[in-house]
């Protein structure tokens, strides 16, 4: 500080050359220069020829000293701030513009899925898999869609009978065992996947209607199925499957878009906060 420049060079003590500094606040130009007019006389008695600093250059020392420690509570606040901001700043998780992007994909992408309402007319054991039923399925085409199921664990057979199901039906059809599944029944599942419900269409329901995602508009704007084949290429059910899911009411849920038909929404009958499939 200018303070102890001054004392260095004349031997004055800091509180009688000026009494008014404050450790924290640099003197200004005109408090240097009173107080060495002031004190003039103090510096003939010590020193008969002393070499006075310059007010200017006391000043800038003052200054100096102050700035350089207020420089010092800059940097370590801005390092402060800095290690908070990174602290705070995953760069792990995107942009918000990312991620609307992405949620927006997803939509897209289930727009495309021909999910529709279908009623199980007939199902059986599956001969050559003891964990498959195979279901002849209403889904308003000329004929049945034939579907195999891997439920024999989770819903009793006579559970399926003239039931009404939500089925993904432009899956590319699968061999299972010797038999042609073309499609799959949706169902919710917990995390440990020892409970399964089939997802239950609203009431009033009729086979061959579609099921969509989000409001009114969503359902006058969405677009055609892909096809089987768009949709195994592009794997638009492996992009949306992980995003489908039951609220806490039970409801099938994509994202903040709620799953429904004309009727309503579509539910779990018991599951909660659990993975659709």
């Amino acid at each position: 500080m200018a303070t102890n420049l001054f004392k260095c060079s004349t031997g004055i003590g800091v509180r009688l050359l000026f009494p008014f500094a404050h450790s924290e606040l640099p003197l200004n130009f005109h408090q240097i220069n009173a107080a060495i007019n002031g004190n003039y006389h103090h510096l003939r008695l010590r020193n008969k020829k002393p070499k006075l600093p310059s007010a200017r250059s006391l000043l800038w020392h003052s200054s100096s000293s102050f700035c350089t420690a207020a420089s010092a509570t800059d940097a370590s606040a801005t390092g402060a701030s800095g290690a908070v901001s990174d602290a705070s700043v995953d760069e792990s998780v995107p942009p918000v513009s990312d991620v609307e992007d992405q949620k927006q994909k997803i939509k897209d992408a289930a727009d495309v899925l021909d999910i529709r309402v279908g009623r199980v007319l007939k199902a059986w054991r599956h001969e050559e898999a003891d964990s498959l039923y195979v279901e002849e399925v209403d889904i308003g085409e000329p004929e049945p869609r034939t579907i195999c199921s891997g439920l024999v664990k989770y819903v009793p057979l006579d559970h399926l009978q003239d039931r009404n199901v939500v089925v993904l039906a432009n899956l590319k059809p699968r061999n299972m065992r010797g038999v042609k599944s073309s499609g799959m029944l949706m169902a919710a599942s917990d995390a440990s996947h020892e409970n399964v419900e089939l997802l239950v269409p609203p009431e009033g329901s009729l086979p061959g209607q579609r099921v969509w995602f989000g409001s009114e508009d969503d359902h006058q704007n969405q677009p055609p199925p892909a096809t089987a084949n768009q949709i195994q290429k592009k794997k638009i059910w492996e992009l949306v499957q992980p995003h489908l899911k039951t609220d806490d009411s039970c409801i099938a849920i994509l994202g903040e878009h709620v799953m429904r038909t004309s009727a309503g929404v579509v539910i779990s009958s018991s599951l909660k906060n659990a993975n659709i499939s």
